[in-house]
């Protein structure tokens, strides 16, 4: 039973942060020691976007993400059918090397 408690992580979610916040672009940037994840909102026909939250993590971690997400990805589509993508691209980010998911 001991065994049992010592894997549990006890995890608190604020009601601030349990409504969550909406991204529709994600920009990705590394160091040698680290990931950055910009979560941005951009509305149809501003110019400007803003970054509603930063993520910044280990590469170690960021591989978890990674392996979280295609695991989840595979999981909706075997109950929802394929994610359709529209093929659009984005426009241009001018701010250093980056990823854009």
């Amino acid at each position: 039973m001991e065994n049992k408690n010592e894997n549990k992580i006890n995890i608190e979610l604020s009601e601030e942060k349990a409504s969550g916040i909406y991204s529709n672009l994600a920009i990705i940037t590394h160091s040698t020691t680290e990931f950055v994840c910009d979560f941005v909102q951009m509305m149809p026909g501003m110019p400007k976007a803003k970054v509603q939250s930063r993520v910044i993590m280990t590469p170690e971690n960021a591989k978890r993400l990674l392996r979280a997400l295609q695991d989840n990805v595979q999981k909706f589509e075997a109950n929802f059918g394929p994610i359709k993508e529209d093929g659009r691209n984005l426009p241009p980010i001018n701010f250093g090397p980056a990823t854009e998911a």
